[in-house]
């Protein structure tokens, strides 16, 4: 089976809580879920489909990959290693905030591995397009810069304005994803509300095209698959789009 030629990075679908915070934190399991990505592993993931995935098991309130080092608390509480939620919720327990050498340690283990394991595929990799892929809020949270909106679309794609893929791609993928979802096209925006995070910004084009992929959690975190109080969903359709995030991308090959 030939492999699509795509990188696909997946940096917020983590659930685990590191062990070198035992004992710091005050987050709930419920606010730890709705800070994080849920399920992207699950939507995203096309194992060996794809010349390769890169993903981790870090939850992204202790370490967001899709930061850079200098974006931290208390500039951005919603930075690398949070004070915050993006909900404003805190992650610690008030006084055992983690210290400069508990950050380094945290930046050591998780952060540093994952940035090298891209620049390591980009390097040995014969790709034509690396993804970063994401959920968003169906509404926006606290420290989003569209929280005055309403309504957001099924999709957000973006190339930090241009500057990360072309706009042809950025058509195409569009096209896509209308039609393997079966999705109007209106409903998938481009760089509204998102532009592109921190990985995308960082390798876009440099050589390879970069885009950041964001999938509305309405689209599997309502009923009737979600169960609420389990924070479950349903296994089958979890599956289904899956598949369609494949379908998306043999056409967008098929077209290039």
């Amino acid at each position: 089976m030939t492999k699509l030629p795509v990188l696909l990075s997946i940096p917020h679908g983590g659930t685990r809580k590191p062990s070198e915070l035992d004992g710091h934190l005050s987050i709930t399991n419920k606010d730890l879920f709705d800070d994080s990505d849920p399920f992207v592993i699950e939507l995203y993931d096309l194992g060996d489909k794809v010349q390769r995935v890169i993903k981790t098991d870090i939850a992204r309130p202790f370490v967001d990959l899709n930061r850079s080092l200098q974006d931290m608390p208390p500039n951005n509480p919603d930075g690398l290693i949070k004070s915050k939620t993006c909900y404003d919720k805190p992650i610690y327990t008030n006084g055992k905030e983690p210290d400069d050498s508990l950050k380094t340690m945290l930046i050591e283990m998780y952060y540093n591995p994952y940035h090298q394991a891209i620049q390591k595929s980009i390097t040995e990799l014969d790709l034509k397009l690396c993804l970063d892929c994401h959920s968003m809020a169906a509404t926006a949270p606290y420290f989003s810069p569209d929280k005055t909106q309403s309504k957001r679309p099924l999709f957000c794609i973006s190339n930090d304005d241009g500057k990360t893929a072309s706009q042809e791609m950025m058509e195409l993928l569009a096209d896509s994803i209308s039609k393997s979802y079966f999705i109007d096209r209106d409903e998938i925006s481009i760089n509204d509300p998102f532009h592109g995070g921190h990985i995308t910004k960082t390798y876009g084009n440099k050589p390879l095209p970069w885009i950041q992929v964001e999938m509305n959690r309405s689209l599997y975190l309502s009923s009737p698959w979600f169960d609420e109080d389990a924070l479950t969903v349903d296994v089958n359709h979890l599956q289904k789009l899956n598949k369609q995030f494949e379908n998306s991308l043999d056409y967008f090959f098929s077209k290039i």
